[in-house]
């Protein structure tokens, strides 16, 4: 299966994304967005194929958000996809691509929607969550 997952090492959740789609025994090509970000055309794709708003894949926590007026409700998604150009940070992460489609994995166990094997075994997020049981069965 190929998987690709636009990666943070910094995020949590992007570390409990990636660790997920490896517990299915999948090794997806990993793209740190920070340092390679997506281009216009790949963002607009992803985005409309996640079936998202341009307002609703912006990231707010830890960004210039705020300090660019991006809550302003008049910008257009030109504007504001010209700043998450400027500022791949504010880009929302992370987004995973499979052949099952695009999702932005908020919260993390969404990955397991678009991934066509189950998980190998259990899985507990970072934070002590159990998302998977030993069967590799979702949890919750």
């Amino acid at each position: 299966m190929n998987v690709t997952i636009y990666h943070n090492p910094a995020c949590g959740t992007s570390r409990n994304v990636l660790a997920m789609i490896r517990n299915a025994g999948i090794e997806p090509q990993i793209i740190e967005y920070l340092e390679h970000p997506p281009t216009r055309e790949q963002l607009q794709s992803m985005i409309t194929a996640a079936g998202l708003t341009v307002r609703a894949a912006l990231r707010e926590k830890g960004t210039p958000y705020g300090d660019l007026g991006l809550g302003e409700e008049s910008l257009t998604d030109e504007q504001l996809l010209d700043a998450m150009m400027a500022h791949p940070i504010l880009i929302n992460r992370p987004f995973v691509i499979t052949q099952l489609g695009v999702r932005l994995c908020r919260p993390s166990e969404t990955v397991l929607d678009i991934l066509t094997v189950q998980q190998r075994g259990a899985f507990t997020k970072e934070d002590g969550e159990k998302v998977v049981d030993a069967e590799g069965r979702r949890l919750g």
